[in-house]
């Protein structure tokens, strides 16, 4: 019956244009059969950043459930810094290892995603071919869907969640924290020891200095251009300027820096700093949560928005079983996967999926999560500055430690 029916599609395409949506809808699903039926008993080893504990639970949570629906084995790997994967992938493809890699599946964005495209790293385009992104995605909701830090997608990565700039502070030691990069150096001139931020190249803290670059530097429009098309010195020098001034009156008089927000968290629990951030919008809550934070902190952003940014999950060119990554990676995209990782106190990811393409059941699932005691709701988060172009992390990252490391 099916044969016959796309027989008789095929053949009315040569007098009419609306049919063949209705054949390729058929062989799509034909096609996403197929690829179930590969992925049944493969593992896919997935190396993502495990450096929070809430974080690699929610792995393990996806873990069990993709093994339970689909028989397909998902072992995190845990990363300290994407750009190992990266370079692993670069030099098995050196070797001429071009089958049966060691990585399948990475949780990635930015200038690590653009290493990979531009070295032929990646495969696909796979993204657009998911059930769940089908089914779930808008791609004109966020310019940061199809763009990763100014490189195009080209469904070469898929979705996984999206994030924003986050500031923590304990309320009953600072009740009104600074909202702005000025007002954290008046701040800290005034409370010496008592800021700082993680150390470049950590995500976070180059993310500092893109927010820092963003509010300080006059040409803000250069930063969606590639940086070797503009005046690096000269858009960047109010940034070196201003850390010039912060550093002598940083934590530890900027001579040392926290490795990550985990850090910062728990020197903020030790009344060391007054000051910590996160990408995680939900970070104090869980902390909150598990007893590593007083209840009294609470989060806020500055007053003139923080970067935010769609993380994503790709598929390296020789991976040996492209099938279950595919099947994992839409796993992701579930609206009951979404919704867990959303959950404040679980992780507080927001979702990449579109509110408007879910279900009635699916939309009040999403209306009924708790927010954390901590969590910012989606009018607080404010205005969401976008990240530069993805040439920039590097720049940055070796002009400062140029000037400051250690």
């Amino acid at each position: 019956m099916k044969k016959s029916f796309v027989a008789v599609s095929i053949a009315a395409t040569l007098a009419f244009v609306s049919l063949p949506t209705v054949a390729d809808t058929l062989d799509d699903s034909a096609t996403w059969q197929e690829t179930l039926n590969q992925a049944k008993g493969q593992t896919v080893y997935f190396n993502a950043w495990g450096g929070a504990d809430n974080i690699n639970d929610y792995i393990q949570w996806a873990a069990d459930r993709i093994k339970d629906d689909y028989n397909v084995t998902l072992r995190h790997v845990k990363l300290t810094d994407t750009a190992d994967a990266v370079n692993r992938v670069l030099a098995e493809k050196a070797a001429g290892k071009n089958t049966n890699g060691s990585i399948d599946l990475i949780w990635i964005n930015g200038e690590n995603f653009r290493a990979m495209k531009d070295n032929n790293l990646l495969f696909g385009p796979f993204s657009q071919s998911l059930p769940n992104y089908m089914a779930y995605v808008d791609e004109n909701a966020r310019q940061s869907l199809t763009q990763d830090f100014g490189t195009p997608v080209d469904g070469m990565e898929s979705p996984w969640g999206m994030a924003q700039v986050i500031f923590m502070h304990d309320t009953a030691t600072l009740r009104n924290p600074p909202k702005s990069m000025t007002e954290l150096l008046t701040y800290a001139n005034t409370n010496p020891g008592r800021i700082t931020y993680p150390e470049p190249p950590q995500f976070l803290g180059s993310t500092f200095l893109k927010q820092a670059l963003y509010e300080l530097t006059p040409h803000r429009k250069a930063l969606s251009q590639p940086v070797d098309t503009v005046d690096f010195e000269k858009i960047t020098a109010p940034l070196w300027a201003y850390l010039d001034q912060l550093h002598p009156v940083a934590w530890r008089r900027g001579q040392t820096f926290p490795s990550s927000s985990e850090e910062m968290m728990r020197l903020l629990d030790d009344r060391e700093i007054d000051v910590a951030l996160s990408f995680d919008i939900s970070a104090a809550s869980v902390q909150i949560d598990k007893g590593n934070l007083p209840d009294t902190v609470r989060s806020y952003v500055f007053q003139g928005g923080t970067i935010g940014n769609t993380h994503f999950l790709a598929i390296p060119y020789n991976t040996g079983v492209s099938a279950g990554a595919q099947v994992v990676a839409n796993f992701m995209l579930s609206p009951e996967a979404q919704i867990k990782k959303q959950t404040p106190t679980v992780w507080g990811d927001l979702s990449v999926l579109s509110y408007a393409k879910l279900s009635n059941a699916d939309q009040a699932k999403f209306d009924a999560l708790p927010r954390g005691i901590a969590t910012l709701s989606i009018e607080e988060l404010g205005k969401t500055l976008p990240e530069p172009h993805s040439s920039w992390m590097g720049a940055l990252e070796k002009a400062w430690r140029a000037r400051y490391a250690q």
